[in-house]
């Protein structure tokens, strides 16, 4: 498609009509099958949190973190104390509704209500949580708020472009790479290029119905394994919605 061309025949964007700023994330709960997200709280959520870290075999999991690894419950706590104080990055926990322990946090970030765009960060998975149904659904629920609930227009995953992990699953959950920003920040001691992902609203209603099937109880056999891949299921939606 052609681009719209002002008086001067100079390209620009499409119009948005009738477009206002978007409102900030609400700091309430939202849960899903498998797991709640809360508004992260020390008092409720450190002590949790801070055990279901400690249960990996070493610490390599904050490599590419701007924070951590933590000492001692205490150097957690005082963290989760300081960042539950702020509204941006706005932390959650993630509850596993099965044990009713919160197991991982990630975060809404970089909050920017007059143009519609949003980041996820702060993504600290347990070994509890890493590749598990409640995993994908959290990331799920706060996708559905800010495109379906809020009405956001741009939702960004960035990372450090070393951080191989953690661009293979913003691969797998539907966001498109858009590039690398060099020498982008400076964190723990050392130059950090940054990787960028988003999703844009637009590509919201097929992703959706891809997490939908894919969240499914049907899509996964009585071991627990998937029938059917997220990524395959992404595809199959958006091929259905071209």
């Amino acid at each position: 498609m052609q681009p719209r061309v002002n008086a001067f025949e100079q390209p620009i964007g499409p119009e948005m009509p009738g477009w206002t700023a978007r409102p900030r994330p609400p700091a309430t709960p939202v849960s899903g099958r498998y797991c709640r997200l809360e508004p992260l709280s020390a008092e409720r959520h450190a002590a949790d949190l801070y055990q279901a870290f400690s249960l990996a075999p070493d610490v390599s999991d904050w490599t590419y973190m701007s924070v951590g690894p933590f000492a001692n419950e205490a150097a957690y706590r005082a963290f989760a104390e300081k960042v539950q104080a702020g509204s941006d990055p706005m932390h959650h926990a993630i509850i596993d509704l099965q044990s009713g322990r919160a197991i991982g946090t990630l975060a809404l970030m970089r909050i920017d209500p007059p143009n519609g765009a949003i980041e996820v960060g702060f993504v600290s998975f347990s070994r509890q949580l890493k590749r598990t149904r409640i995993a994908t659904e959290a990331q799920f629920l706060l996708m559905r708020r800010v495109f379906d609930e809020l009405g956001y227009r741009r939702y960004e995953w960035k990372c450090d472009s070393l951080n191989a992990p953690s661009r293979a699953a913003a691969a797998r959950l539907g966001f498109a790479f858009e590039g690398i920003f060099r020498q982008a920040t400076v964190y723990k001691g050392r130059s950090r290029d940054t990787a960028w992902f988003s999703i844009v609203d637009g590509e919201w209603p097929a992703l959706r119905a891809a997490y939908e099937r894919w969240l499914s109880p049907d899509n996964f056999d009585a071991e627990g394994g998937q029938r059917q891949g997220l990524a395959a299921l992404i595809a199959r939606e958006k091929a259905a919605c071209a």
